[in-house]
């Protein structure tokens, strides 16, 4: 250490002379004291005071940081077997951070604020872009363009705000689903009311005119009666799908159920020469409302029995599956549906064929009605053509647990 050796050539002046040239030249402050922690030369040294102690006790080097300064010290041995320590720091204090550095420091300070402020735009452009762009799907979506989405860079995002997007999207697509299905069905009744109401004022008329004797009574009769069951159905359906009105649910046995509907459908199908066959075990029990799950089935065995060929069967099955699940399977014999209409036909309304349905009488509610009825007894109903004709309808229903019983 050339401070010691100064030391040693022309003692402590010279000591001294060196390291307030050290001081002078590299900002480094230091000092050097002899084993007994006297100091011998350097200024300011009473500030390692704790280090210089640590140092004697413990006879190895101290490293310390204390305001942003890093001190060392350290033992030095001497030529003549003496010991001194020597300890520095750095910078050295005010005169290194304020004087001839200050531009460096000013200049190190305006870079790092530059590049953090630029970090944050990044981070903030990052975090808020998205939001504002939801936000502003947001806006459309509620001004009334249903087909707003939210950007396709926001749902291949893999945090929060992609997930967000993501239902976002999903939502905006239901939204635009169930007010197209509003609209739809409004023209949809519109159509259907405006056939009867037509032929009510006609008839009307004649009666006013007394023309056609009881005829015209007869077809207001008919069409009041088509009136009255098509807006119970409506009503039917508007329950349903309001989540808010409890159903009661019970213990009810299917196969007594469904073997009265059968007995019933099978006396109005003679007419047709249609048999409605029944395969069922001798109970199975699920838990719902009896009233609600009768017009369901009702209104799809009805519905086979209407579309099924003349002579030939409908068959109705009753089991349990697999998974303690109730299966009930209504099978016709006619000609069966279009691929590409069996998931529209539990539509309110919507019809395969639409000049056979009137010719039978049927407002396109029935399936509707039952779709709804089999969602709010937590099961699925699905409609598929079968392998040689007909169309199969399956209802799937959770079995009544023991612990219920």
């Amino acid at each position: 250490m050339i401070a010691l050796a100064e030391l040693e050539r022309g003692g402590a002046p010279a000591a001294s002379s060196y390291i307030e040239s050290l001081e002078r030249d590299t900002r480094l402050r230091a000092c050097l004291f002899d084993v007994n922690g006297n100091p011998i030369a350097g200024k300011g040294c009473e500030t390692f005071a704790d280090m210089r102690s640590r140092v004697a006790t413990a006879r190895s080097p101290e490293f310390a940081v204390k305001y942003g300064l890093v001190r060392v010290a350290q033992i030095l041995p001497g030529s003549g077997g003496r010991d001194y320590i020597f300890a520095t720091e750095l910078p050295a204090g005010p005169r290194a951070a304020f004087g001839m550095d200050r531009a460096a420091v000013l200049l190190r300070f305006a870079v790092a604020l530059c590049v953090s402020g630029f970090i944050c735009y990044l981070l903030t452009r990052y975090l808020t872009g998205p939001i504002l762009r939801l936000r502003q799907a947001a806006q459309q979506l509620a001004g009334g363009m249903l087909s707003t989405r939210a950007a396709a860079s926001i749902e291949r995002r893999g945090d929060e705000l992609g997930a967000l997007g993501r239902d976002f999207n999903t939502m905006a697509a239901r939204i635009e689903e169930l007010i197209s299905r509003q609209r739809q069905l409004i023209l949809d009744i519109s159509h259907e009311l405006r056939s009867p109401l037509a032929r009510l004022n006609v008839a009307l008329d004649l009666a006013r005119e007394g023309k056609a004797g009881n005829l015209p009574f007869d077809h207001i009769e008919s069409d009041l009666v088509r009136l009255n069951e098509m807006i119970g159905r409506l009503l039917t359906i508007a329950r349903l799908d309001t989540p808010a009105v409890p159903v009661e649910m019970i213990s009810v046995n299917l196969t007594d159920l469904v073997r009265q509907i059968v007995d019933d459908a099978g006396f109005e199908a003679q007419k047709r020469r249609v048999a409605v066959n029944m395969a069922a075990p001798e109970e199975c029990c699920a838990r719902g409302n009896a009233e609600l799950l009768h017009s369901a089935i009702e209104n799809i065995v009805r519905n086979a029995i209407r579309y099924t060929d003349a002579t030939t069967s409908v068959d109705v099955s009753l089991d349990h599956d697999d998974n303690s699940n109730i299966l009930l399977t209504i099978r016709d014999h006619g000609r069966g549906v279009p691929e590409d209409d069996l998931g529209r036909i539990f539509q309110p309304f919507y019809r395969v064929a639409e000049a056979r349905d009137r010719e039978s009488g049927g407002a396109g509610l029935g399936l509707a009605i039952a779709d709804r009825v089999i969602r709010i007894h937590r099961g699925t109903i699905r409609a598929e053509n079968a392998q040689t004709s007909g169309l199969k309808v399956v209802i799937e229903i959770p079995a009544e647990s023991p612990q219920t019983t």
